[in-house]
């Protein structure tokens, strides 16, 4: 999604706060003209606050999917996970997986990760690529969850998918 302005907000309480201090003559209008500039960012703080408190109630109904609130630059942006009966995230709207900042995740959604390095044939790499960018995620993220649907769709049909004599476990939700 992109990022939300929050100007027109902010102007409307500008004008608003205008129109009440005509009533009170010219000289409260030229203090409410002078107030409007310094209360500015505690007004943008107030609309950001409603906007975080919004998304945690949103939150909780919509769990185990979830609502962020992130700033891209002086705009807020929200960033949403719906999860899948059946895996990981189905589908996430906002910036990439890639940017996502893994300790300021909740408890629940952090996990231990590990790293590999994958050998690709440059054909199938680029079938990645394009279907990681159609899904608007990264190609991290899409592996993850071609890994994961896999591995549940072993499990589902019996395979077993087991290595003699290791043991691997998966934690938290793969973005």
């Amino acid at each position: 999604m992109a990022p939300m302005d929050l100007t027109p907000y902010v102007e409307r309480i500008r004008r608003e706060l205008a129109i009440a201090a005509e009533a009170g003559g010219e000289d409260a209008l030229a203090l409410a003209q002078r107030l409007t500039a310094p209360i500015e960012s505690a007004v943008r703080l107030t609309l950001l606050e409603a906007l975080s408190a919004a998304a945690a109630e949103i939150t909780s109904d919509l769990a185990p999917g979830s609502v962020h609130l992130r700033l891209s630059g002086r705009d807020p942006e929200f960033v949403v996970t719906v999860l899948s009966p059946d895996g990981p995230a189905a589908e996430e709207f906002g910036p990439p997986a890639s940017l996502v900042d893994e300790a300021a995740l909740p408890a629940g959604e952090r996990g231990a990760t590990s790293r590999i390095n994958l050998r690709l044939p440059d054909d199938v790499k680029a079938g990645v690529e394009e279907a990681a960018a159609r899904e608007r995620i990264s190609v991290n993220a899409w592996l993850v969850r071609a890994a994961a649907a896999a591995l549940q769709a072993g499990r589902s049909a019996g395979t077993g998918n087991r290595v003699t004599g290791h043991s691997q476990s998966f934690t938290g939700w793969a973005r």
